[in-house]
């Protein structure tokens, strides 16, 4: 972790602490959003003082984004291909990124959510700090209640005119995930365990997955489908999610479903982080870090990753690498502190 181009970039940050520092010194009796502007991070009414060591983890994180997206609009045009979900002009079209996007107007803040990315907890505590339950704490509130549909208004239930408004004068926020990480953990939960909600996932991907990928599938796996094998969700993943194919949220790729080429989120939180940047949140909107659910450790398959992706062949390695390319490289994740290697 010690290139050239990494080296430059923390360079690059701390010019940038010290600019802001200069300028909030030199504006003392101004507001902070004010010394945020232009390109604010915190563009809500309730911004607390900064810590510009805190802040500048998120411009370092909103640089490399933006770098990255760059490059792969580069890499797209150079191939002449499009996709709607990095282009703002068309940003209103793809319904299923404005449905992930949760509005908060009291705090006048948008939360695209992920799944397997701490977004049970964060609807609780969106849900929570509203006082849209009787809740007495965040994590009183039932887990199948935060998913319910109509529980959250979205981005989409509003004008192109309004959400076009709420971008740019609301604090947006996005909470990302290593992306293998996140696909274990969505194979472990939906496909692997016992979980009454695992049954649908079983039940509509898993015989399919069996019946199609598995040599001489016995007949309780072709009615069950709950012991397909890692290999052979990814294998499914790899044949039918390809380009053109339909992921289903739990792993479609974070830059398909939050657009974050396309819209910019103030904030860039990540899971492995995830405390700390929900403290930093919190603390900007004025509201106390305890609202956010605690446990004495994440929930995480870092431990079982060489486990599960070990099975997997080279080949198998790579196209499933493929698909989840844009989002290593949008969010600054590789596969070396994890498998040791990477792909060539």
């Amino acid at each position: 972790m010690s290139s050239l181009h990494e080296k430059a970039s923390l360079l690059i940050l701390l010019v940038l602490c010290i600019m802001i520092s200069l300028v909030y010194i030199g504006n003392q009796g101004s507001s902070v959003q004010s010394v945020l502007r232009p390109g604010s991070m915190l563009k809500g009414p309730s911004v607390k003082p900064i810590d510009l060591l805190e802040r500048g983890v998120f411009i370092e994180r909103q640089d490399r984004l933006q770098r990255e997206c760059q490059a792969y609009k580069r890499r797209q045009n150079a191939l002449q291909l499009n996709e709607s979900h990095f282009t703002p002009e068309v940003i209103w079209e793809n319904r299923e990124v404005l449905e992930h996007i949760i509005v908060d107007q009291k705090h006048q803040l948008l939360y695209c959510y992920v799944p397997k990315v701490a977004c049970t907890n964060w609807k609780r505590t969106l849900l929570y700090l509203n006082g849209s339950t009787n809740a007495t704490k965040s994590l009183d509130i039932p887990a199948d209640f935060v998913h319910r549909v109509g529980v959250f208004p979205k981005l989409s239930n509003f004008s192109a005119e309004n959400a076009a408004h709420m971008l740019r004068t609301y604090t947006t926020f996005l909470i990302v995930r290593h992306p293998f990480e996140r696909l274990l953990s969505a194979f472990r939960n939906k496909l692997e365990q016992r979980y009454s909600s695992s049954k649908y996932f079983q039940t509509r991907f898993g015989r399919h997955i069996v019946k199609t990928y598995r040599k001489n599938p016995s007949n309780h796996s072709l009615q069950h489908g709950d012991d397909v094998t890692f290999a052979e969700f990814v294998t499914y993943l790899t044949t039918e999610n390809g380009p053109g194919g339909e992921f289903n949220e739990h792993w479609k790729p974070i830059n398909q479903l939050c657009a974050p080429c396309a819209i910019r989120y103030d904030i860039i939180g990540k899971y492995e982080t995830l405390y700390e940047d929900a403290d930093y949140l919190l603390n900007q909107l004025g509201e106390p870090p305890a609202a956010f659910p605690r446990f004495a450790h994440p929930s995480n398959t870092t431990s079982t990753l060489g486990k599960y992706f070990g099975s997997l062949t080279v080949d198998l390695l790579r196209k499933i690498f493929s698909v989840y390319e844009t989002d290593f490289r949008l969010f600054g994740y590789n596969l070396q502190e994890f498998l040791g290697f990477e792909i060539d």
